[in-house]
């Protein structure tokens, strides 16, 4: 197969096929009034025909249409980003069988049960963190949380948007943290590091801005009030979510993890009457069609980041980037506002991660930066900025069903806030004190599996 020259030239060119993305996304949203629009896959595969047609820059050998094309497929194609794209269809699969035995309405009506009376706004907000750490996604944290959340605003007296942003804040924690959360399985699988690692790193810096938060929620001003609904809840339904959380903080591999999730689940429905084993291969495959949309947008991601590449796009940026980077610090904060940058204009923190990954392990190399400092970076920087913008999913979606606008919503994420001051604090810090030895650093990166161990 053809291959770019071993030293990439450096143009500015070589970024529009992003660019043109980017542009055709915002206009599209400020056209229809609906950032949604533009189906993301639709304007991948316009930003891939930006690059086939682009000319060769300057020092760089010129490739044939065709050529092009197999550096699109070998860049799409590469073994970790596939690795990770079975990963997300295992994780739909799960979360599809999981969700038919009631696992996740399990999970939810057993938090609503020990709700505490008297701290109903901090009790709501934590139930969000549990059931989106639980899930591995913040999406499904809303839809399940904010009907309830709006009913306990009317009985208070409380804002729905303040209740709606409560259970965004705890949604975005599922979607940084937890161990089938496709942005934290993209974080990690393009650091090559184990998602033990980068939560243990993770939750360090999210502890703070929890109890900050919990204080700040505590103190809201609320009716007192007693729900007098009965949750109805088995304790059994939860077990699949208690094995994936517990094999995972044992450093088991996430595909392993996976698996034995699904097999939990399979074992426990069938058993308590809630689907056939035949019956249960179409709420796997239901699962997994969830997944598929987010497989092909990671696939041309990876194609056109190669295409960019081989067009002197990506080395442009890292030179400019790195001019006026001194420090592991500077370098962090790169990386940072390129995740703020990407998910500002696609509203997709995992798609974000997805392409700014590659240009995260170039800065790594070249600042000998921590793998699971990056990998922790890039997740906080793209899930709590993701949390506060008013026409990405999560704000639209639970404006809606609070009957408020994704404008009133948006000052009371305060977790979302906090958690971004953490991010700053990580990448202008050295806490705590990682040493970027052969085990964490990118040091002979492409010998290392995607859990970082030299193969």
């Amino acid at each position: 197969m053809i291959q770019p020259d071993q030293k990439q030239p450096s143009s500015f060119m070589g970024l529009l096929p992003l660019i043109v993305f980017v542009f055709l996304y915002i206009l599209s949203g400020v056209i229809s009034g609906k950032f949604d629009s533009m189906p993301l896959l639709v304007g991948m595969i316009i930003a891939a025909i930006v690059g086939f047609c682009l000319p060769a820059p300057n020092g760089q050998k010129k490739l044939t249409l065709e050529e092009r094309v197999a550096v699109f497929c070998k860049a799409g194609g590469d073994q970790g980003l596939i690795m990770m794209i079975v990963i997300f269809i295992l994780a739909g699969a799960f979360q599809g069988v999981a969700t038919k035995m009631h696992a996740v309405s399990s999970i939810t009506n057993m938090c609503l049960s020990f709700l505490p009376q008297n701290l109903i706004l901090p009790g709501i907000f934590l139930i969000a963190i549990i059931l989106s750490f639980a899930m591995g996604t913040s999406m499904g944290t809303i839809a399940a949380l904010v009907p309830v959340g709006v009913m306990i605003a009317t009985k208070t007296g409380v804002s729905p948007a303040v209740v709606a942003g409560a259970i965004v804040g705890g949604a975005m924690f599922g979607d940084n943290n937890s161990f089938i959360s496709a942005s934290a399985i993209a974080a990690v699988n393009s650091q090559k590091v184990l998602m033990k690692n980068k939560f243990l790193l993770n939750f360090l810096y999210d502890i703070p801005a929890i109890i900050v938060n919990c204080i700040l929620l505590a103190f809201y001003p609320v009716k007192d009030i007693a729900l007098t609904s009965t949750y109805q809840y088995n304790p059994v339904d939860i077990v699949p979510y208690l094995l994936v959380i517990i094999l995972s903080l044992v450093g088991m591999n996430v595909m392993s993890v996976l698996m034995i999730g699904i097999l939990s689940c399979l074992l426990i429905g069938v058993v308590q009457g809630d689907f056939t084993l035949i019956g249960s291969m179409t709420y796997l495959q239901k699962g997994m069609a969830g997944m598929e949309d987010m497989s092909l947008i990671c696939i041309f991601v990876g194609g056109v980041v190669g295409l960019m590449n081989y067009l002197g796009g990506i080395q442009w940026l890292i030179d400019k980037l790195s001019k006026n980077t001194k420090s592991k610090h500077g370098a962090l904060l790169s990386i940072g506002f390129l995740i703020i940058l990407l998910c500002l204009s696609t509203t997709n923190n995992t798609v974000a991660i997805i392409t700014v990954g590659p240009l995260a392990v170039d800065i790594g190399k070249k600042f000998n930066l921590s793998r699971t400092r990056v990998a922790t970076a890039l997740s906080m920087f793209a899930t709590n900025v993701q949390g506060f913008i008013p026409y990405a999913g999560q704000l639209l979606v639970s404006s809606a069903m609070a009957k408020v606008s994704p404008v009133a919503v948006m000052p009371y994420v305060w977790y979302c806030y906090l958690t971004l001051i953490m991010s700053l604090i990580l990448a202008i810090t050295d806490f705590p004190k990682i040493k970027a030895t052969s085990n964490d650093s990118y040091q002979n990166f492409e010998k290392l599996d995607d859990s970082g161990r030299a193969i």
